[in-house]
Protein backbone atom coordinates (compact mmCIF):
# COMPACT_ATOMS: atom_id res chain seq x y z
CA UNK A 1 0.00 0.00 0.00
CA UNK A 2 1.30 3.30 -0.90
CA UNK A 3 1.71 5.80 2.09
CA UNK A 4 1.35 9.27 1.30
CA UNK A 5 1.94 12.05 3.80
CA UNK A 6 0.77 15.64 4.05
CA UNK A 7 2.98 18.49 4.59
CA UNK A 8 2.52 22.39 4.19
CA UNK A 9 4.76 24.58 2.01
CA UNK A 10 3.81 28.27 2.44
CA UNK A 11 0.20 28.04 1.34
CA UNK A 12 0.45 25.21 -0.51
CA UNK A 13 -0.25 21.95 0.72
CA UNK A 14 1.96 18.86 -1.16
CA UNK A 15 1.84 14.75 -1.30
CA UNK A 16 4.78 13.18 0.37
CA UNK A 17 5.35 9.71 -1.53
CA UNK A 18 6.59 7.45 0.98
CA UNK A 19 6.15 4.41 -0.39
CA UNK A 20 9.37 2.47 -1.50
CA UNK A 21 12.18 3.65 -3.93
CA UNK A 22 12.62 0.39 -6.01
CA UNK A 23 16.18 0.74 -8.10
CA UNK A 24 15.96 -1.41 -11.55
CA UNK A 25 19.57 -2.75 -12.78
CA UNK A 26 20.21 -5.08 -15.74
CA UNK A 27 19.53 -9.14 -15.06
CA UNK A 28 22.62 -10.12 -14.10
CA UNK A 29 23.66 -7.11 -12.24
CA UNK A 30 24.02 -7.48 -8.39
CA UNK A 31 21.91 -6.01 -6.38
CA UNK A 32 22.40 -2.18 -4.88
CA UNK A 33 23.41 -2.36 -1.32
CA UNK A 34 20.50 0.13 0.91
CA UNK A 35 21.70 0.79 4.30
CA UNK A 36 19.32 -0.33 6.38
CA UNK A 37 19.23 3.34 8.45
CA UNK A 38 18.72 4.76 5.48
CA UNK A 39 15.77 3.20 3.04
CA UNK A 40 14.68 4.35 -0.25
CA UNK A 41 11.90 5.93 -0.58
CA UNK A 42 10.01 8.04 -3.36
CA UNK A 43 9.87 10.94 -1.01
CA UNK A 44 13.68 11.03 0.20
CA UNK A 45 14.88 10.33 -3.55
CA UNK A 46 12.68 13.60 -4.15
CA UNK A 47 14.27 15.17 -1.04
CA UNK A 48 17.97 14.19 -3.00
CA UNK A 49 16.92 15.90 -5.83
CA UNK A 50 15.85 19.06 -4.99
CA UNK A 51 19.25 19.12 -2.49
CA UNK A 52 21.36 18.49 -5.32
CA UNK A 53 20.10 21.52 -7.14
CA UNK A 54 20.03 23.84 -4.29
CA UNK A 55 22.34 26.32 -4.41
CA UNK A 56 22.02 27.17 -0.59
CA UNK A 57 24.40 24.56 0.11
CA UNK A 58 27.04 26.96 -0.95
CA UNK A 59 28.23 29.59 1.52
CA UNK A 60 27.50 32.08 -0.68
CA UNK A 61 24.35 30.29 -2.72
CA UNK A 62 26.40 30.31 -5.88
CA UNK A 63 27.02 26.66 -5.81
CA UNK A 64 25.10 23.39 -6.00
CA UNK A 65 25.99 19.41 -6.25
CA UNK A 66 24.52 20.38 -9.91
CA UNK A 67 27.20 22.76 -10.75
CA UNK A 68 30.13 20.70 -10.99
CA UNK A 69 28.18 17.17 -12.28
CA UNK A 70 26.17 18.37 -15.28
CA UNK A 71 24.24 15.42 -17.17
CA UNK A 72 25.44 16.28 -19.95
CA UNK A 73 28.74 15.45 -19.17
CA UNK A 74 28.20 11.90 -17.80
CA UNK A 75 27.97 13.74 -14.33
CA UNK A 76 31.43 15.31 -14.52
CA UNK A 77 32.46 18.63 -15.72
CA UNK A 78 33.84 20.21 -18.99
CA UNK A 79 35.97 22.08 -17.08
CA UNK A 80 40.22 20.39 -15.56
CA UNK A 81 38.84 21.61 -12.27
CA UNK A 82 36.13 23.22 -11.31
CA UNK A 83 35.05 26.03 -9.91
CA UNK A 84 33.45 26.89 -6.38
CA UNK A 85 32.33 29.35 -4.17
CA UNK A 86 34.61 32.72 -5.25
CA UNK A 87 35.61 31.27 -7.99
CA UNK A 88 38.23 29.26 -6.24
CA UNK A 89 39.48 26.26 -8.02
CA UNK A 90 38.73 22.63 -7.24
CA UNK A 91 41.55 20.59 -5.65
CA UNK A 92 40.56 18.07 -8.22
CA UNK A 93 38.73 16.90 -11.89
CA UNK A 94 34.89 16.29 -11.03
CA UNK A 95 34.37 12.91 -11.28
CA UNK A 96 31.20 10.90 -12.96
CA UNK A 97 28.45 10.11 -10.84
CA UNK A 98 27.26 7.55 -13.03
CA UNK A 99 26.33 4.16 -10.83
CA UNK A 100 27.80 5.44 -8.10
CA UNK A 101 26.26 3.81 -5.67
CA UNK A 102 28.53 0.54 -6.85
CA UNK A 103 31.24 2.48 -5.52
CA UNK A 104 33.42 0.45 -2.44
CA UNK A 105 34.37 3.92 -1.30
CA UNK A 106 34.62 7.21 -2.56
CA UNK A 107 37.16 10.32 -3.79
CA UNK A 108 39.80 10.05 -5.79
CA UNK A 109 42.12 8.28 -2.69
CA UNK A 110 39.03 6.44 -1.07
CA UNK A 111 39.32 8.86 1.46
CA UNK A 112 35.11 8.55 2.46
CA UNK A 113 33.96 5.20 3.32
CA UNK A 114 30.34 5.71 2.27
CA UNK A 115 27.80 6.95 0.09
CA UNK A 116 25.84 8.17 3.25
CA UNK A 117 28.92 10.70 4.02
CA UNK A 118 29.93 11.12 0.46
CA UNK A 119 28.36 14.54 -0.08
CA UNK A 120 29.58 16.52 3.18
CA UNK A 121 33.01 16.24 1.69
CA UNK A 122 32.20 18.84 -1.18
CA UNK A 123 29.95 20.94 1.26
CA UNK A 124 32.37 21.98 3.63
CA UNK A 125 35.64 21.93 1.42
CA UNK A 126 36.89 25.29 1.39
CA UNK A 127 37.29 25.43 -2.28
CA UNK A 128 34.48 23.91 -2.89
CA UNK A 129 30.99 24.84 -1.35
CA UNK A 130 32.69 26.19 2.14
CA UNK A 131 29.59 25.56 4.36
CA UNK A 132 29.93 24.85 8.08
CA UNK A 133 27.63 21.77 8.84
CA UNK A 134 25.33 23.64 11.44
CA UNK A 135 25.34 26.62 9.52
CA UNK A 136 24.12 24.48 6.84
CA UNK A 137 21.39 22.85 9.05
CA UNK A 138 20.13 26.58 10.26
CA UNK A 139 19.81 27.55 7.12
CA UNK A 140 17.68 24.82 6.02
CA UNK A 141 15.52 25.29 8.71
CA UNK A 142 14.00 28.87 7.27
CA UNK A 143 12.75 26.78 4.95
CA UNK A 144 9.35 25.03 5.70
CA UNK A 145 9.34 22.34 3.26
CA UNK A 146 12.61 20.84 3.90
CA UNK A 147 12.11 21.40 7.57
CA UNK A 148 8.54 19.08 7.14
CA UNK A 149 10.39 16.83 4.61
CA UNK A 150 13.43 15.99 6.61
CA UNK A 151 11.02 15.65 9.57
CA UNK A 152 8.70 13.22 8.17
CA UNK A 153 11.37 10.90 6.02
CA UNK A 154 14.14 11.10 8.63
CA UNK A 155 12.16 12.13 11.95
CA UNK A 156 14.94 15.11 12.55
CA UNK A 157 15.80 18.30 11.42
CA UNK A 158 17.55 18.93 8.22
CA UNK A 159 20.50 18.48 9.43
CA UNK A 160 24.14 16.87 7.82
CA UNK A 161 22.63 13.67 8.44
CA UNK A 162 18.98 14.03 7.15
CA UNK A 163 20.82 16.37 3.58
CA UNK A 164 23.76 13.67 3.32
CA UNK A 165 21.50 10.60 3.14
CA UNK A 166 18.60 12.01 1.31
CA UNK A 167 21.30 13.25 -1.34
CA UNK A 168 22.52 9.53 -1.19
CA UNK A 169 19.07 8.09 -2.39
CA UNK A 170 18.93 10.27 -4.90
CA UNK A 171 22.57 9.58 -6.16
CA UNK A 172 21.53 5.74 -5.94
CA UNK A 173 19.27 6.47 -8.95
CA UNK A 174 22.38 7.11 -11.24
CA UNK A 175 22.22 3.60 -12.61
CA UNK A 176 23.37 3.91 -16.38
CA UNK A 177 23.40 0.01 -18.16
CA UNK A 178 21.89 0.68 -21.51
CA UNK A 179 24.87 1.67 -23.76
CA UNK A 180 25.41 0.23 -27.20
CA UNK A 181 28.11 -1.86 -24.96
CA UNK A 182 26.11 -3.30 -22.56
CA UNK A 183 22.88 -4.53 -25.28
CA UNK A 184 26.13 -6.11 -27.33
CA UNK A 185 27.62 -7.92 -24.06
CA UNK A 186 24.57 -8.57 -21.98
CA UNK A 187 21.76 -8.58 -24.33
CA UNK A 188 23.86 -10.55 -27.40
CA UNK A 189 22.85 -7.93 -29.60
CA UNK A 190 25.49 -8.00 -32.54
CA UNK A 191 24.08 -4.99 -34.16
CA UNK A 192 24.17 -2.87 -31.49
CA UNK A 193 28.10 -2.07 -32.08
CA UNK A 194 29.50 -0.68 -35.35
CA UNK A 195 32.61 -2.90 -37.05
CA UNK A 196 34.97 -0.49 -35.61
CA UNK A 197 33.55 -0.76 -32.18
CA UNK A 198 33.72 -4.32 -32.55
CA UNK A 199 37.53 -4.34 -33.09
CA UNK A 200 38.38 -1.70 -30.25
CA UNK A 201 36.01 -4.01 -27.96
CA UNK A 202 38.57 -6.55 -28.66
CA UNK A 203 41.89 -4.72 -28.46
CA UNK A 204 40.50 -3.41 -25.63
CA UNK A 205 39.70 -6.91 -23.88
CA UNK A 206 43.03 -8.31 -25.41
CA UNK A 207 46.22 -8.30 -24.61
CA UNK A 208 48.28 -5.54 -26.40
CA UNK A 209 46.11 -2.51 -24.81
CA UNK A 210 45.91 -4.43 -21.39
CA UNK A 211 43.14 -1.32 -20.78
CA UNK A 212 40.86 -4.46 -19.29
CA UNK A 213 43.65 -5.47 -17.12
CA UNK A 214 42.22 -2.41 -14.69
CA UNK A 215 38.95 -1.55 -16.22
CA UNK A 216 36.81 -4.82 -16.14
CA UNK A 217 33.42 -5.44 -14.68
CA UNK A 218 29.90 -3.85 -14.87
CA UNK A 219 31.60 -0.27 -14.42
CA UNK A 220 34.80 -1.25 -16.20
CA UNK A 221 36.43 -0.84 -13.20
CA UNK A 222 38.06 -3.02 -10.92
CA UNK A 223 37.98 -0.27 -8.09
CA UNK A 224 41.94 -1.04 -6.96
CA UNK A 225 44.49 2.19 -6.41
CA UNK A 226 46.54 2.56 -9.44
CA UNK A 227 49.80 4.81 -10.57
CA UNK A 228 49.43 5.10 -14.22
CA UNK A 229 52.65 7.15 -14.50
CA UNK A 230 51.21 10.71 -15.55
CA UNK A 231 53.94 11.92 -12.78
CA UNK A 232 56.94 10.41 -12.20
CA UNK A 233 57.67 13.68 -9.24
CA UNK A 234 54.93 13.94 -6.87
CA UNK A 235 56.56 16.98 -4.71
CA UNK A 236 54.31 19.72 -4.21
CA UNK A 237 51.53 17.85 -6.64
CA UNK A 238 48.62 15.69 -5.31
CA UNK A 239 49.74 12.36 -3.80
CA UNK A 240 46.69 10.57 -4.38
CA UNK A 241 45.88 7.26 -1.64
CA UNK A 242 49.04 8.82 0.22
CA UNK A 243 47.51 11.92 1.66
CA UNK A 244 44.49 9.11 3.25
CA UNK A 245 47.03 6.64 3.91
CA UNK A 246 50.59 8.01 4.77
CA UNK A 247 52.35 5.41 2.95
CA UNK A 248 54.98 6.21 0.16
CA UNK A 249 53.71 3.03 -1.35
CA UNK A 250 50.36 5.23 -2.13
CA UNK A 251 51.98 7.98 -3.58
CA UNK A 252 50.40 8.64 -6.98
CA UNK A 253 47.41 5.93 -6.66
CA UNK A 254 44.49 7.24 -7.13
CA UNK A 255 41.03 4.76 -7.57
CA UNK A 256 40.64 3.23 -11.59
CA UNK A 257 37.74 5.36 -12.58
CA UNK A 258 34.90 3.64 -14.21
CA UNK A 259 34.46 3.88 -18.10
CA UNK A 260 30.60 4.44 -18.35
CA UNK A 261 29.95 7.48 -20.00
CA UNK A 262 33.61 8.04 -20.91
CA UNK A 263 33.35 9.68 -23.80
CA UNK A 264 30.99 12.62 -22.28
CA UNK A 265 33.56 13.34 -19.62
CA UNK A 266 36.69 14.80 -20.94
CA UNK A 267 39.07 16.08 -19.58
CA UNK A 268 40.68 13.17 -17.91
CA UNK A 269 42.86 12.03 -14.47
CA UNK A 270 42.60 13.37 -11.47
CA UNK A 271 43.49 16.69 -12.38
CA UNK A 272 42.02 17.02 -15.77
CA UNK A 273 45.36 17.40 -17.57
CA UNK A 274 44.46 15.30 -20.54
CA UNK A 275 42.09 16.77 -22.58
CA UNK A 276 40.49 14.13 -25.03
CA UNK A 277 40.82 10.28 -25.31
CA UNK A 278 43.40 10.33 -27.92
CA UNK A 279 46.09 11.73 -25.38
CA UNK A 280 44.79 9.66 -22.78
CA UNK A 281 45.75 6.78 -25.35
CA UNK A 282 49.05 8.67 -25.86
CA UNK A 283 49.74 8.47 -22.53
CA UNK A 284 49.60 4.85 -22.28
CA UNK A 285 51.09 4.06 -25.15
CA UNK A 286 54.16 6.15 -24.22
CA UNK A 287 54.23 4.18 -21.33
CA UNK A 288 54.17 7.11 -19.18
CA UNK A 289 56.47 8.08 -16.43
CA UNK A 290 58.66 6.25 -14.26
CA UNK A 291 57.75 5.99 -11.12
CA UNK A 292 58.04 3.10 -8.32
CA UNK A 293 54.70 2.66 -7.69
CA UNK A 294 53.28 2.07 -11.56
CA UNK A 295 51.26 -0.76 -12.48
CA UNK A 296 53.80 -3.02 -14.60
CA UNK A 297 51.01 -3.76 -17.46
CA UNK A 298 51.75 0.04 -18.46
CA UNK A 299 54.77 -0.51 -19.50
CA UNK A 300 53.83 -3.65 -21.98
CA UNK A 301 51.18 -1.60 -23.81
CA UNK A 302 51.69 -1.79 -27.91
CA UNK A 303 48.87 0.26 -29.77
CA UNK A 304 49.29 1.57 -32.59
CA UNK A 305 47.35 5.05 -34.17
CA UNK A 306 44.87 2.96 -36.07
CA UNK A 307 44.25 0.93 -32.82
CA UNK A 308 43.67 4.51 -30.58
CA UNK A 309 41.01 5.02 -33.48
CA UNK A 310 39.67 1.80 -33.01
CA UNK A 311 39.70 2.41 -29.42
CA UNK A 312 38.26 5.48 -29.21
CA UNK A 313 35.15 4.25 -31.18
CA UNK A 314 34.64 1.58 -28.96
CA UNK A 315 35.04 4.12 -26.00
CA UNK A 316 32.09 6.00 -27.29
CA UNK A 317 30.13 2.80 -27.19
CA UNK A 318 29.93 2.92 -23.54
CA UNK A 319 27.70 6.61 -23.75
CA UNK A 320 24.02 5.75 -22.59
CA UNK A 321 22.56 8.26 -24.25
CA UNK A 322 18.91 6.69 -22.69
CA UNK A 323 20.47 7.62 -18.89
CA UNK A 324 22.00 11.04 -19.93
CA UNK A 325 18.83 12.17 -21.55
CA UNK A 326 16.30 10.64 -18.57
CA UNK A 327 18.57 12.72 -16.10
CA UNK A 328 18.87 15.87 -17.87
CA UNK A 329 15.03 16.00 -17.75
CA UNK A 330 15.01 14.89 -14.09
CA UNK A 331 17.96 17.19 -13.48
CA UNK A 332 15.51 20.17 -13.70
CA UNK A 333 13.84 21.59 -10.78
CA UNK A 334 10.27 21.00 -10.63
Amino acid sequence: MMSVLFFSCGEESKQLDMSPYFLETRKGWPDIEIPENNPMTKASVEFGRQLFLDTRLSIDSTISCASCHKAEYGFADSLPLSRGVGNKLGFRNSGSLTNVAYLPYFNRDGGVKTLDRFSLVPIEDHAEMNLNLLEMRDRLLQDKSYVNQAKLIYNRRPDAFAVSRALASYLRTFISDNSPYDRYTYDGDTTALTENQKIGFNIFFGDKAKCSSCHNGINLTNYQFENNGLYGDYIGKDRGRQRVTDNPDDEGRFRVASLRNIALTAPYMHDGSLPDLRSVLDHYSSHGHLHHNKNPNIEQIVITDLDKEYLISFLESLTDLEFIKDRQTNSQSK
